[in-house]
């Protein structure tokens, strides 16, 4: 008799439209470029075009790909586009995505070192392993005090971290009875909105934020800083947490390490470092610099996932002390239980993060180091920063336009002369092209365009071609008198 059908995608099926499906990914970054890089579409279009109801019976994968073509793939904004400069880049690359295809054929659920000690063990080392790239202190590795985990984003080690610095300061009181809203954060009004999130969750209250002001280069002042914690003392309120940024989102400002770093270490409180994307520039000895004063830190990320050819999700977070955030975060139900954990001989990451399952996301990140090597991730960093700066010497030689903030790495902020509404047109009109994509934020209160080099392909050429459309438009306002 045979086997009734049981419904599950065969491993002969599964071999041959998996073939497709790489086809289908092989051939896409063949001609992503061709694409508009915003989509055309209205709001409701592609859930217009998606049936009211779910299937009843399964439908043909020849289907499914047929609909990946025609619905889902003209409302995709091309973010692996060289043409894509808005934001940061989340640029991705082959061993990232074949081993992100490997993450999820195991599927793997790593909470514990007994659910797959693989999964364990191959991120501790990879963590270890970027500690040396980018030179960091000693305290960051694993065989010290410290070590590193894959969070799922700078948000989340950013809430892992006001976590830890909110029990250290309490004397770990806070998990157990709440805080007591006397506890102050830091940011600078340049820091990532993340910040100002995990502050909310970890219910330290928004109104216990501190924005401290930024000195002409958008940079954190630590005169400033220093002032805003002895005022907050005197009040009996108990600073606790600051965050210092490598490369701000708005215009890729460093913030002064060494100085805010003092001031944490001798006002005892928890320094967190985020490097978003410019963390990564550190893995080049020349650009080592930027990390400057990280002795200080008691945290630190940043996101492979921007600029390491290593696809979303994947953020770096390395604790100097362990030990604060086991504490913080562990929970112990009698279903958790298992001699391994017990003995103290392993890791279990489940105590360094939020949330209790964990994918097996260092399999991409290894399979990205030992695809390009040191050398090959900083020939693509190396690029990605020339490419910039010459973009931003088009912009400094222009008669038109003017930079807008200093660019140290990737990241060029510049504004047409003619004010806001005229960089606001000019935006809207570069974007409605599909030709390129560029983002936007203000800065000393203007409008200002943002370019990042950061995506995998990105060449000179297609920076060259976004300097000669923006010239083209821009020449265009001149002719209509726009201004």
């Amino acid at each position: 008799m045979s086997e009734p059908h049981n419904y599950h995608m065969m491993p002969k099926e599964f071999r041959h439209y998996g073939k497709q499906v790489i086809d289908w990914i092989a051939d896409y970054y063949e001609q992503v470029e061709k694409f508009p890089v915003l989509p055309t579409v209205k709001p409701g279009d592609i859930y217009a075009k998606l049936p009211d109801h779910a299937p009843q019976s399964g439908e043909p994968f020849a289907d499914v790909l047929r609909d990946m073509n025609d619905i889902i793939l003209p409302g995709v904004t091309h973010w692996q586009s060289p043409n894509f400069f808005a934001f940061f880049p989340s640029n991705t690359s082959g061993p990232s995505i074949l081993g992100e295809l490997l993450s999820a054929g195991l599927g793997q659920q790593g909470m514990m070192w007994l659910t797959s000690p693989a999964c364990t063990e191959l991120e501790t080392r990879v963590m270890d392993w970027l500690a040396d790239m980018l030179a960091l202190p000693e305290q960051f590795h694993s065989t010290a005090s410290g070590g590193g985990v894959i969070q799922d984003s700078a948000s989340g080690a950013a809430l892992c971290a006001v976590l830890a610095a909110r029990e250290q300061a309490t004397d770990f009181a806070a998990n157990s009875n709440g805080a007591n809203g006397k506890l102050i954060a830091y940011i600078s009004t340049q820091t990532h909105s993340s910040l100002e999130k995990a502050v909310k969750i970890a219910g330290i209250g928004s109104a216990n934020l501190r924005r401290i002001t930024v000195d002409e280069y958008f940079a954190m002042r630590p005169d400033a800083l220093h002032r805003q914690i002895q005022r907050d003392r005197h009040a009996g309120l108990v600073p606790f947490f600051v965050c210092a940024t490598v490369g701000t989102t708005s215009s890729n400002a460093m913030d002064p390490l060494p100085e805010i770093g003092r001031i944490c270490r001798d006002e005892g409180l928890w320094m967190h470092v985020d490097g978003a994307m410019s963390g990564t520039a550190a893995i080049c000895p020349e650009y080592r610099h930027f990390l400057n004063g990280i002795e200080y830190a008691d945290s630190f990320c940043f996101n492979p996932h921007k600029w390491l050819f290593t696809n979303f999700d994947c953020d770096c977070f390395f604790v100097a002390n362990r030990a604060a955030l086991i504490k913080t975060l562990s929970i112990l139900p009698e279903y958790l239980r298992n001699q391994a954990t017990e003995s103290g001989a392993v890791i279990d990451y489940r105590d360094w993060q939020i949330s209790l399952g964990r994918r097996f996301r260092a399999l991409k990140l290894w399979f990205v180091i030992r695809h390009y090597g040191l050398e090959g991730l900083c020939y693509h960093i190396r690029r990605h920063v020339q490419i910039a700066q010459q973009f931003a010497e088009w912009i400094k030689a222009s008669a038109d336009f003017e930079l807008a903030a200093p660019a140290p790495l990737n990241l060029v902020c510049f504004r047409h002369h003619g004010g806001d509404d005229v960089n606001k047109q000019l935006l809207e009109r570069l974007n409605k092209t599909g030709k390129l994509y560029l983002s936007h934020t203000v800065l000393a209160d203007r409008f200002t365009l943002r370019l990042c080099v950061g995506q995998t392909t990105t060449e000179e050429s297609h920076v060259c071609a976004a300097w000669e459309l923006i010239q083209k438009i821009a020449g265009e306002f001149h002719k209509l008198k726009f201004f």
